[in-house]
């Protein structure tokens, strides 16, 4: 399958944010910052594993507003350029091995491979120099691009940016 027959299995999301990418990359790499502003509130990161290196884990546990916990999956890095682009996928364990099980997140219905990749540029803004952030996540089939939209990806992955644009914007 070419890369143009795929592009309707991939979900996109990319904004100008007004904060520095090695801020971004920080909140992505740090499981202290990370934890803030990982998922929408009134849901809540309560844990988190990062081994940054290509091989190396990936896993948070989402908490919600009425304290039911749900651990999101184990995933693992794939690429790591700093201040420029991560990439992770849930479709493999720490140091590669193939996983057998797919974690649901919250439901039965929830759960699909993936690969993410997030790509952080410089950008000139108004207030000084800012990131164009672009967030991708490709899917294996169709069903899980639309299970992964119908679950609010632009909306969630939008807003919990917005959530860690404000945590850097108080001071990191």
């Amino acid at each position: 399958m070419s890369k143009a027959d795929c592009s309707s299995l991939d979900l996109t999301l990319t904004r100008i944010v007004d904060v520095p990418k090695e801020a971004v990359w920080r909140c992505w790499t740090e499981p202290a910052l990370l934890l803030p502003w990982f998922c929408p509130q009134p849901w809540k990161t309560i844990a988190c594993e990062i081994d940054l290196r290509p091989g190396g884990i990936f896993s948070s546990t989402m908490q919600s507003p009425e304290g039911v916990t749900m651990p999101t999956g184990v995933g693992c890095y794939l690429e790591i350029i700093p201040n420029q682009r991560l990439t992770w996928t849930n479709a493999l364990l720490p140091h590669y091995r193939p996983s057998l099980t797919l974690e649901k997140c919250g439901s039965d219905d929830a759960g699909f491979l993936f690969t993410a990749t997030i790509d952080l540029q410089d950008h000139k803004t108004d207030t000084g120099l800012g990131t164009r952030y672009t967030a991708t996540v490709l899917h294996a089939d169709a069903a899980s691009a639309a299970k992964h939209a119908a679950m609010g990806f632009e909306a969630g992955w939008g807003a919990a940016l917005d959530q860690m644009v404000a945590m850097i914007k108080q001071g990191i």
